[in-house]
């Protein structure tokens, strides 16, 4: 199938890497081919979206069904999710969204024969996963609902390509970091949170302590890996296409705080540690993606110098008024 045949829809367009997915999806398969789906409408999000939209919720399988036949949608991008510090205060919507609606997602796929892209994140990995290189292939053990919901996705698209031979790839997302919108309720979204507060207030409270060291990723390689996988060649995929270990860098909080005070002098940080440390405690401070850079090339861009450049110059453009 060539690019321009690309009927492709959307789940959670609206949020962190949905709503900047969207647009780079448009320039590549056109306004009108991509059509865009949430729970929220853009007004409700403050979002001026530019091209088709439906409301959508996932859980809802008849509406996903109609929305899919009514634009012969043949590439799904399932990004609808709820993320793992508000997983642990909702378990059970978190399982309804996350695994309830996937299986929609998917059931409606394979009457069409789908393609389907399923993010997954380092929440799978769990206490006992080697903590300096979590491997490609590892038992999965998480302590939240947010990293079950994602292994049980992970399973559902092997059962889904193996049961129906849809063609079904996933990313092990690590944090993503993004200068255009705001975190969605993860654990990793500190990160996030700091660059904001440095640039608006050059304060910020952290909720994790100093030394908590986790996989990042900025958002500009979120997109490219999640873009260049499933542009892959399939016959090059050789692990699970559904669960590929990704990585783009790994820093400690104060690490960051340090590398924006280069540029912010006068930026404090402070630490309290609330709930969300023992989850940041559960995931590996780094990832082997090796299998991701053998099978399909993977490499990302940004390092952590690189990322704070870019995030803090976009920033003041945004938020600092002119004189």
């Amino acid at each position: 199938m060539q690019d321009r045949q690309r009927r492709v829809l959307v789940t959670g367009a609206l949020g962190q890497i949905g709503s900047e997915l969207t647009p780079m999806l448009r320039d590549r398969h056109g306004r009108e081919n991509v059509i865009a789906v949430d729970y929220r409408s853009p007004a409700d999000a403050g979002s001026d979206e530019p091209g088709p939209f439906e409301l959508v919720d996932v859980t809802n399988r008849d509406r996903v069904r109609e929305v899919v036949s009514s634009y012969d949608i043949n590439t799904i991008y399932h990004m609808a999710a709820i993320l793992s510090a508000r997983g642990e205060a909702d378990p059970r919507r978190a399982w309804e969204v996350n695994v309830e609606g996937l299986i929609n997602v998917l059931d409606v796929a394979a009457t069409r024969h789908a393609r389907v892209f399923v993010p997954s994140s380092i929440a799978v990995f769990g206490p006992e996963t080697p903590r300096d290189a979590a491997p490609q292939e590892v038992a999965l053990l998480p302590t939240t609902m947010y990293g079950v919901t994602k292994v049980s996705g992970e399973l559902l698209g092997e059962y889904y390509v193996r049961r129906f031979g849809l063609d079904i790839r996933g990313l092990r997302y690590p944090g993503i970091i993004s200068s255009e919108t705001l975190p969605g309720g993860g654990t990793t979204d500190y990160a996030v949170e700091m660059f904001y507060a440095a640039v608006k207030t050059g304060h910020y409270t952290c909720f994790v302590r100093p030394d908590t060291t986790l996989p990042m990723m900025y958002m500009p390689d979120c997109i490219k890996a999640t873009l260049d996988l499933m542009a892959a060649d399939p016959a090059n995929l050789r692990t699970h296409t559904t669960s590929y270990n990704v990585a783009g860098m790994s820093f400690s909080a104060e690490e960051l705080a340090e590398e924006i005070r280069r540029h912010i002098p006068d930026f404090r940080c402070d630490y309290a540690p609330d709930d969300r440390q023992k989850i940041a405690d559960s995931w590996p401070c780094a990832i082997d993606d090796s299998a991701a850079r053998n099978e399909w090339a993977w490499t990302p861009a940004y390092d952590l110098a690189s990322m704070t450049a870019d995030m803090l110059k976009r920033l003041r453009a945004r938020l600092v008024p002119a004189e």
